[in-house]
């Protein structure tokens, strides 16, 4: 996992909704803090935390806090999670925040991403705060409805100044769908 304190990686990714790139300094600029969450459209733990996310940001957004997610899977061998397949899942599930395409998955190995979905809080200097799940819910091993309490209260800290409580839980879900070698 990545150590906290470290500053985030700075990042330059297509939104496939606008066709642009945008920049982590150009989402972060400002902000008390900044979420950065590794998403996809197909893996069932993402979709089971969706409204949980959107509840989230639709909290914690007009706090001074910037969210994006980031879809790092290998397009090629899951097509559900082809950037053309983002911009409609982003509008049906209720994403407010940019969701970038990381066709390289550069990004996804800078952060130390390991699933989706996996979540990681920067403060307002972009320090890591927290790298984790966001609650302990899952579809199948934990069904309980989801609350986002392990993230909720790492944001929580973060906007009072104090350092998140632990312990720091991994998050669980689908494993990023890394490219074959060479590809």
């Amino acid at each position: 996992m990545l150590p906290l304190g470290t500053t985030a990686p700075e990042f330059s990714l297509l939104d496939p909704s606008t066709g642009r790139s945008v920049h982590l300094a150009d989402i972060a600029a400002g902000r008390k803090a900044t979420v950065i969450m590794f998403l996809c459209n197909h893996c069932p733990y993402v979709l089971y935390i969706n409204p949980q996310i959107v509840q989230i940001v639709e909290a914690y957004e007009p706090l001074g806090v910037a969210f994006v997610g980031i879809n790092s899977n290998d397009a090629d061998a899951y097509p559900d999670d082809s950037p053309e397949r983002m911009p409609a899942h982003a509008q049906e599930v209720g994403y407010t925040f940019p969701y970038l395409f990381d066709a390289t998955q550069e990004v996804a190995r800078q952060y130390d991403a390991a699933c989706t979905p996996d979540f990681y809080v920067f403060d307002h200097e972009l320090r890591l705060a927290y790298r984790g799940q966001l609650d302990a819910s899952r579809p199948k091993r934990n069904p309980v409805e989801s609350d986002g309490a392990d993230l909720r209260a790492a944001l929580d800290a973060v906007l009072k100044g104090d350092a998140v409580p632990a312990p720091q839980r991994p998050s669980g879900g689908c494993n990023i769908k890394w490219k074959v070698m060479g590809e």
